[in-house]
């Protein structure tokens, strides 16, 4: 192995915590490595006053770290898997996928109340189409506020008044050692988590095979195939961050058997549509294909063209 290597990501704590956590793993390996960060700023970190559902691009946050790894200015790239879209530059691959922190949703606040006790007219802070909509299906009487920012910032506008609750992924929270403000944690099939989330994934060029091999060392096989599942669900959902979807996919190396779980939306949130599969863990990614066709099939593709409509308005309107 070499002693050092050059990664990109983005500036920000969590996302520099990450690339910590991709370090300590590689010294598993070598314990003299050492990786030079290359902290790169993302449209999705520049336009901080936009709201992502707002934005009819894809890979806002993901862009320009990987540009570094295509120019050869680094050697690999560290993203939140749930940031990566479906369809990578050609010249890139997820090399890694490291082992998945909890993937559940999670409520901050103040008066450490429940979601369902909060009282009427609460402000709820969240950055997410798909948060925002199970918020409200299980307290309907709170007032849902998108909020923009990194998960400190957030916190810090909860903690100050400027909001009652926010819901956030509980991996970041850990990640940043703030677990101790976590007042509720919810089921991933009650409050269904997005795909990917609490995972994440290390990116470099095909045609590095030297780094790829190192890469895949480390890799966690039963989150790759988590993954693997989540993401072909997305990918034929053709679902992004204007169609919210939640998936969780569960696999069990003792049965060799994985079950992916996901539901869609309407876009007034008063319907959903839930569906299952099961299969053995090697066919990951075609039981996402098989659960998107599925719910395709029950309806889907009516709420992702509902949900395009009521962006449109709204955008229309801003």
């Amino acid at each position: 192995m070499n002693s050092s290597y050059r990664v990109a990501t983005r500036g920000s704590k969590l996302a520099i915590i990450q690339t910590e956590i991709l370090t300590r793993n590689l010294r598993k390996l070598d314990s003299s490595l050492k990786c030079d960060l290359i902290k790169i700023k993302s449209s999705g970190d520049i336009n901080k006053n936009k709201l992502l559902f707002s934005v009819n691009e894809k890979g806002v946050f993901e862009k320009e770290v990987d540009r570094a790894v295509l120019e050869e200015r680094a050697d690999f790239a560290v993203h939140s898997i749930k940031d990566i879209p479906t369809e990578l530059d050609d010249e890139l691959v997820i090399a890694s996928i490291l082992k998945r922190e909890s993937p559940n949703d999670v409520l901050i606040g103040k008066s450490k109340l429940n979601l369902e006790r909060l009282e009427p007219n609460s402000y709820v802070g969240t950055s997410s189409l798909r948060r925002a909509v199970q918020i409200k299906r299980k307290n309907p009487n709170v007032k849902v506020i998108p909020i923009r920012g990194n998960v400190e910032s957030r916190v810090r506008k909860c903690i100050n008044g400027d909001f009652d609750a926010l819901v956030l992924a509980e991996a970041g929270l850990r990640r940043l050692d703030m677990s101790d403000l976590i007042v509720q944690r919810f089921n991933c099939l009650d409050f269904i988590p997005a795909p990917g989330q609490g995972a994440i994934g290390i990116v470099c060029r095909k045609d590095n095979k030297k780094i790829l091999s190192i890469l895949q060392t480390i890799e966690d096989r039963p989150t790759r195939f988590a993954i693997n599942a989540e993401r072909s669900l997305i990918r034929y959902l053709n679902a992004g961050c204007r169609f919210p979807v939640g998936a969780i996919a569960i696999p069990n190396l003792r049965t060799k058997r994985i079950v992916l779980h996901a539901s869609v939306f309407s876009a007034d949130g008063s319907q959903s549509i839930k569906g299952k599969k099961s299969d053995v863990i090697t066919n990951s990614s075609h039981i996402g294909r098989e659960l998107a066709n599925d719910l395709l099939a029950r309806g889907a593709a009516d709420f992702a063209k509902e949900w395009r409509h009521a962006l449109e308005k709204w955008n229309s309107q801003k």
